[in-house]
């Protein structure tokens, strides 16, 4: 095995595998660990806390340095408060971003139907908040014993077997995806290199896209942009006076935006 993938096999088993980007690197814990390796500083994992800092800082030989601080308070364990996510269901709509945008396939449902997550499961990442449109999401302290380190590893096990398979399948239906992508562009030619390197990851297969479908997003992408136009300069003027004839013009209009959006 090439040393410097060894090396970063060895970082990304310390990170916790939430694959929240609060380092910076938005698609996950294995871009950060591959960007450790190549120099960047050890201390900006902000769920690890000063625990996984301080574990960095002693595999690669290095100065320990203060870690990245959280908004939440410090456990027992000096990791920052674990933190679920949960959907006042009585409020959702259906509209899927957030499923979309969970790393770790967390939350159920489908098309126009009440959504759940599945606590267990959810790693309090945050990237389901950002997409939904009627925010109806909240995050609520994990009342959870915390793990102990054969937990915690058998834990970030599962979480790492289960972004991969989720890259996996967007990068399947990346070639045939109508609208824009809700959380950022993932480098999956490194995770497919990994997958590819290391038996126990699932297999990761590169896809590459027709050219005319790119050609379709980037006008997808001008459509979404004229619609929210169309629709801001409604709303206004709705709030203004109220006219039957434009209000049909704004229901159909956010109708049209919801279908351009899915995917």
């Amino acid at each position: 095995m090439n040393s410097s993938i060894s090396l970063i096999r060895e970082i990304d088993a310390l990170l916790p595998q939430t694959q929240c980007g609060l380092c910076g690197h938005r698609d996950g814990c294995l871009p950060y660990a591959k960007s450790i390796a190549e120099g960047e500083e050890a201390n900006k994992c902000v769920p690890g806390g000063q625990p996984v800092a301080d574990a960095l800082a002693n595999l690669l030989n290095r100065s320990p340095l203060t870690a990245e601080s959280s908004v939440w308070p410090v456990q027992t364990d000096g990791r920052p408060q674990r933190m679920k996510a949960i959907i006042r269901e009585e409020e959702c709509i259906g509209c899927t971003k957030c499923i979309s945008a969970c790393p770790v396939d967390a939350i159920i449902g489908s098309g126009k139907l009440m959504h759940t997550i599945l606590t267990d499961l959810c790693t309090g990442c945050e990237l389901c908040i950002p997409p939904c449109p009627v925010d109806c999401i909240d995050l609520v302290e994990d009342t959870q014993a915390l793990p102990n380190e054969q937990q915690r590893a058998a834990e970030q096990n599962d979480l790492r077997q289960r972004y991969y398979s989720h890259i996996q399948r967007e990068e399947k239906r990346r070639s045939h995806r109508k609208g824009p992508v809700v959380r950022a562009e993932i480098d999956t030619q490194l995770f497919a290199q990994f997958s590819q390197v290391l038996d126990e990851l699932p297999s990761i297969e590169l896809i590459e896209k027709p050219k005319e479908a790119v050609l379709t997003d980037a006008k997808t992408t001008i459509e979404l942009a004229k619609i929210r136009t169309q629709i801001k300069k409604l709303e206004k003027q709705l709030g203004v006076r109220e006219d039957a004839k434009k209000r049909l013009q704004l229901e159909e209009l956010q109708q049209q935006l919801m279908q351009l959006q899915e995917v």
